[in-house]
């Protein structure tokens, strides 16, 4: 399913262009500086020098006995038809004919070795399309005046080919025409200061040429990108509620981290306690939990999956932050990490993953030793406990099943941490057991067929999709631009979801939990500990 792309209007389009001005900017400089370096160096230098003709018609000289032409006087009919034939002496003297003849006297005059730096020649002899493009006749301010200018790489050439039209014209003229007459006004003279193209112009030019490659090529790629950049597009396309926008952000800390030689790039996972966290983020979460809570309606249970089409789309920081903005309700709220292929929940929290959901839905633990009570304020949190060789299969379960249904009557609230629904179909199984599905999008990363394919594994599956959260959204958001400082990244690899053909990592598969290497393993009372006297500071 590709997006179709309607148009723009005139704000998308300074909008798009703006987003990368970078890339005009760059491309600019680049188009300039090559535009200066090849006009400077490497176009040859090029002189002019030109030769004015008088045209003087026959009628003229055959009535010049009278009187009034004695003193000089200029019968205006007679300037009239020699202008007219200005034109004609023009196309006669761009013939082949008076090209070779100029040819002719070229190479009498000058040696080949010069003559072959300025024309092509063929044979011996001087090509006389080479010799036509170097000349240019007009008439002079339509006068009767005639000027013939000739630009070549060298000056005495340049001089020598107006002097030479000035001296085959009137033969040719004549034979041809059969009329009129022309007289050199002035002679050509070697003009030794080059007229090429200014060097500072074509940069100039280049740099317009640019621009506009740069504006092209945005426009291209953004008409064939077929990822999500605004919530309405995702909302109009899809036909389902965007529950809210989460809006990308990036501290000053990460930023000097990353810098460091050696030092990961992957970025902590924030939560709506911390003070880093921007207000109007913290403000979406509290909008993207009303939304969601309208979404369900009067449906008795209250048990929300959190999920997404592929992974690093953002959904287990979603997934807490919006367990945290139902807890400041007053509600009872529990957090279940069911991603046991890659469990984040307990590294988020800071809490020991030896028991967990795991351990619980095959009765290896009880919920008390399971689920870490108030790790923030109303808030309990069940980690995925270790990674067993069957989640698709133990999340299906009746056990699961009947998991959720007694812990439903505890909480006012259960959000589920699933794994992406493109990647394996561990959130699919579960649609039963849940009141509906909420499906994080990442900004300007998500495309649409990865959408649709994961709506049609929901929709297969009965599951009641409550409505989309676009994630790490960059720039504007519904016409306000925001610029943030802290960026979070949740790095999933496809390789994290494979199966693994080995027992449970915990205690229970160990004669002695002590020889647990794991560093998520063995319960760490302390660290716990820390953690409740934080959330209750």
């Amino acid at each position: 399913m590709v997006k179709q792309n309607d148009g723009y209007d005139i704000r998308q389009l300074i909008s798009l262009l703006l987003s990368k001005i970078w890339l005009i900017i760059v491309c600019a400089i680049l188009f300039g500086t090559c535009s200066f370096l090849y006009t400077k160096f490497l176009v040859p230098l090029k002189y002019e020098s030109y030769t004015s003709l008088y045209v003087r018609s026959d009628r003229v000289t055959a009535t010049s006995t009278t009187q009034e032409e004695n003193n000089n006087s200029v019968n205006l009919s007679n300037l009239t038809f020699s202008k007219s034939l200005v034109d004609t002496y023009v196309v006669v003297l761009k013939s082949n004919s008076v090209m070779d003849k100029i040819g002719n006297l070229l190479v009498l005059e000058f040696d080949e070795e010069t003559l072959s730096s300025v024309f092509r020649i063929q044979d011996g002899r001087i090509d006389t399309d080479s010799i036509k493009s170097c000349f240019t006749m007009t008439s002079i301010e339509e006068t009767e005046a005639m000027k013939i200018s000739a630009v070549t790489t060298d000056p005495e050439i340049s001089a020598a080919l107006c002097n030479m039209m000035a001296q085959v014209a009137p033969d040719f003229l004549i034979r041809v025409v059969g009329a009129g007459s022309v007289e050199v006004i002035d002679p050509a003279v070697p003009n030794y200061t080059p007229v090429s193209a200014s060097a500072v112009k074509n940069a100039l030019l280049g740099a317009l040429v640019g621009i506009v490659v740069a504006a092209g090529l945005i426009f291209v790629v953004d008409f064939f990108d077929d990822t999500v950049k605004t919530s309405d597009e995702l909302s109009e396309l899809f036909d389902k509620a965007v529950l809210g926008d989460v809006q990308k952000v990036v501290t000053e800390e990460d930023n000097k981290k990353k810098k460091k030689k050696g030092h990961s790039t992957s970025s902590p996972r924030m939560l709506l306690v911390d003070k880093v966290v921007p207000f109007n983020v913290v403000e979406s979460y509290k909008s993207i939990r009303t939304n969601i809570m309208f979404a369900l309606g009067t449906s008795n249970k209250k048990i929300i999956a959190i999920s997404s089409p592929n992974p690093s789309d953002g959904k287990s920081t979603v997934s807490a932050n919006i367990a945290l903005a139902f807890a400041q309700t007053n509600s009872r709220v529990l957090l279940i990490d069911a991603d046991m292929r890659k469990p984040v929940q307990h590294k988020t929290f800071k809490l020991s993953n030896t028991k967990g959901l795991s351990t619980l839905i095959v009765n290896m633990s009880t919920p008390e030793e399971s689920i870490k009570s108030d790790v923030m304020e109303n808030l309990d949190v069940l980690t995925s406990g270790p990674m067993p060789p069957n989640p698709s299969e133990l999340l299906s379960s009746d056990q699961f099943a009947a998991l959720l249904k007694k812990l439903a009557k505890q909480y006012d609230y259960i959000i589920l941490d699933t794994p992406p629904i493109n990647v394996v179909s561990d959130a699919l199984v579960m649609t039963n057991s849940v009141s509906g599905v909420v499906m994080v999008i990442k900004h300007k990363m998500s495309t649409y067929d990865d959408i649709a394919e994961s709506l049609k594994q929901l929709e297969f599956a009965g599951a009641n999709m409550l409505g989309f959260v676009l994630n790490d959204v960059q720039g504007s958001r519904r016409g306000y631009y925001y610029n943030y400082k802290y960026k979070y990244k949740y790095s999933y690899r496809y390789r994290d979801y494979a199966y693994r053909d080995y027992a449970y990592r915990d205690y229970a598969y160990r004669s002695n939990p002590k020889d647990e290497e794991n560093d998520d393993a063995a319960a760490d009372d302390k660290t716990v500990d820390e953690t409740k006297d934080t959330a209750k500071k």
